[in-house]
């Protein structure tokens, strides 16, 4: 256990690390606004706009959690607001229309490394993955497990053929981020259900939320199998299911089972 002074510390030297960002700020384009009373800052990344809220007192070892799709007040934010009085970062690049494919990760990759190095980061990441955001969180899990502590997928699209743009005027777009043609695409292992293995063998704790009346993102096509073969495998996996509710409001209006099982799950 840490003692006071060596937390203190570590306080220290973070709000100093940060002071110092902010002042260069000005010059690296990094702009300071306010989220529902927390810090707020916005900058690029890889080309792409994120975003980093930061908690009043940062919680030892900095933690945080990453939205990764559709970040703002309409989507479902309680479970970050909740983690933020607790002392936790929330972050979010867009990444979107990218569908979870190899170059969205290239993105997400360029974020956590930022995050981690110049902003001293926690090395694991809580991913919050929300419906088409399934994709993004679980194939970044897929392929770097050890970044990740825990999943938070909810109404979470998990199979790319049973997303609502299937077979429409976007699937070329889809197969073209995934650098597959539209036949190659018919038969690849690259939705996150094909992709269990690797977020398994590192013991990547999931929670998923979902309503049983979803005709949108269906609950029966992809959270409900990821729960079925995560557990029969051995995995750590909870699914809350909201009776006779559709694809959205996401979350819960009571995220505190939500944010029990990250703290518990993810080593806070």
């Amino acid at each position: 256990m840490q003692s006071v002074a060596s937390l203190f510390l570590r306080t220290l030297l973070f709000c100093v690390g940060m002071t110092a960002i902010l002042r260069a700020g000005q010059q690296d384009g990094i702009t300071q606004t306010e989220w529902h009373g927390y810090e707020r800052l916005d900058f690029v990344v890889e080309g792409q706009p994120a975003i980093l809220i930061v908690p009043k007192e940062p919680a030892p070892g900095n933690p945080w959690i990453w939205r990764a799709e559709w970040f703002g007040d309409r989507h479902g934010p309680q479970v970050g607001l909740e983690l933020l009085k607790r002392g936790w970062h929330y972050a979010y690049i867009n990444a979107s229309d990218r569908y979870g494919s190899p170059e969205s990760m290239r993105i997400f990759d360029a974020f956590y490394h930022k995050l981690t190095t110049e902003y001293g980061l926690a090395p694991k990441v809580v991913i919050e993955g929300f419906s088409r955001g399934g994709l993004y969180a679980f194939n970044f899990a897929a392929d770097y497990p050890e970044r990740v502590s825990a999943l938070y997928l909810d109404a979470p699209a998990l199979d790319l053929k049973s997303w609502p743009g299937y077979k429409t005027p976007r699937w070329p777009d889809v197969a073209r981020h995934y650098g597959l043609t539209l036949e190659e695409m018919e038969t690849a292992k690259v939705s996150p259900l094909d992709r269990i293995a690797p977020v398994l063998q590192a013991g990547i704790p999931i929670i998923g939320v979902s309503g049983d009346a979803d005709t949108i993102v269906k609950l029966d096509e992809n959270l409900a199998v990821l729960e079925k073969r995560y557990r029969e495998a051995g995995g750590t996996i909870e699914v809350i299911i909201k009776p006779g509710a559709g694809h959205s409001p996401h979350s819960l209006s009571d995220p505190t089972p939500i944010v029990e099982f990250i703290l518990k799950n993810s080593g806070q």
